[in-house]
């Protein structure tokens, strides 16, 4: 996420977290304490060199950092750090801060984005400054003398005003969830009552809070972030699953796809362990629902679903939101995955629209079998082509939501600005990595 990034100075010193913290002459700002014109041409001067060397410097960064502070492991995303997709992801968001240095309201989607990722990771303010140190001497060692003290001291009031904003954001955040009923900060102990296969590759996972305390309500979309011990990294690992159903106040109900790995992509670590390791009965560690990615449950005109593969967990909440409401919402409700052995919550979904004459749907099959029926499994053979069904898609004043893959989303998106639903209306939840 793009606020547990960015700068540069002088190699950090081996100390402890705590010794840091006491040591340190780093200090965060609030939105209040604006750079100087000066400091601002300092920083969009930079931006070239963060283009050429924007990844060397966030590899540095995270290398050193889990080096120095093993302990973070148990925070950051070990796949994403051995495939690059994090330092890319977080050298892309130090750009973009750079860039919009001068209209920091073009900052705002990321920050509520990474902000609500941040919080369901229990990330506190007193770990800003440590990333803050560590970006900048990351920074000083790759650019070398380009580096120098005027650059470095622009770049950390920069840090220092955008950790402000997120720290503001996410202390919003947090004393929102203490005062929601049912609500808490941090962690808090679950254990899977219930596994229920979906399909040949999800299980949806039945957590109900070991406390037995009543949980809170959330909005159709949001997530929860989950943590596992991972035997063979000897850590915990965390990661973010949206929930799949409406509230009941027991249990929160999440639907785990089994990454298997192919080729150079590796095998999921907390997928396997939840499929393969976890029992009946096992405990595991749970946030409070966060996300930005929700439902304007409000709203009484059309809305129009789109998924591809596991993406159709958040869906399932805001399709089953919509029809418990009541009314004549209209819902259509598009589908696309590889073929009917994969085809998650099929039945359930056959179900809500046999009783609910004001939901559509359009299902997609990359693959038929001879056990696949067109019409009642799915309706459509190949890959989701919202122009085969654009009578059914365009529709006036609706909100579009998607969810899947990154290639997905993006070809499903540029599809609809094509048949010319407005970009505002166009609601897409990654499921990935921002920029931790």
């Amino acid at each position: 996420m793009l606020a547990k990034t960015m700068f540069l100075s002088r190699v950090v010193p081996r100390l402890t977290p705590k010794a840091l913290l006491l040591t340190r002459p780093f200090t965060t700002t609030t939105p209040k304490n604006k750079l100087t014109p000066q400091q601002i041409q300092i920083v969009k001067s930079t931006i070239p060199a963060l283009q050429d060397h924007g990844v060397a410097i966030t590899t540095l960064f995270y290398q050193r950092l889990l080096q120095q502070y093993p302990q973070l492991k148990n925070i950051f995303n070990t796949a994403h750090q051995a495939t690059g997709e994090q330092p890319a992801a977080l050298a892309h968001a130090v750009w973009a801060y750079a860039t919009n240095i001068e209209h920091p309201e073009a900052l705002k989607t990321a920050i509520s984005r990474i902000g609500h990722k941040h919080a369901s990771l229990g990330i506190t303010a007193d770990q800003y400054p440590i990333v803050g140190e560590g970006l900048l001497a990351a920074i000083k060692e790759v650019l070398g003398d380009a580096a120098n003290d005027q650059v470095l001291d622009a770049w950390k009031a920069a840090y220092g005003e955008l950790a402000g904003y997120f720290i503001d954001f996410e202390s919003g955040l947090y004393r929102q969830a203490e005062a929601t009923p049912g609500g808490w900060k941090g962690w808090r102990k679950f254990f899977i009552s219930k596994k229920v296969h979906e399909g040949e590759e999800i299980i949806s996972f039945y957590l109900t809070p070991v406390d037995k305390g009543a949980l809170p309500a959330y909005k159709p979309g949001q997530f929860v972030s989950v943590k596992c011990f991972v035997p063979e990294l000897g850590v915990y690992q965390p990661r973010q699953y949206s929930l799949s159903d409406v509230p009941n106040g027991e249990y929160f109900q999440i639907s785990v796809k089994r990454e298997f790995g192919l080729g150079q992509k590796p095998a999921g670590r907390i997928s396997n362990v939840l499929h393969e390791g976890l029992p009946v009965g096992a405990e595991l560690d749970v946030s409070m629902p966060f996300g930005d990615f929700v439902l304007d449950v409000n709203a009484t005109t059309p809305v129009v679903l789109i998924s591809g593969g596991v993406g159709l967990t958040p869906m399932m909440s805001m399709l089953k939101t919509i029809v418990d409401q009541g009314g004549s919402r209209r819902v259509v409700f598009i589908h696309a995955v590889r073929n009917g052995r994969v085809h998650a919550m099929k039945d359930r979904l056959a179900k809500i629209i046999s009783e609910n004459p004001q939901v559509q749907r359009a299902v997609f099959y990359e693959e038929v079998s001879k056990k696949d029926k067109q019409g009642v499994d799915y309706d459509f053979k190949g890959r989701a082509d919202l122009h085969k069904i654009k009578d059914q898609v365009v529709l006036p004043d609706a909100d579009y939501y998607i969810c899947g893959p990154k290639l997905f989303m993006n070809a499903q998106s540029n599809s609809l600005k094509d048949m010319g639903v407005k970009e505002d209306r166009i609601h897409m939840e990654v499921f990935g990595s921002p920029a931790e």
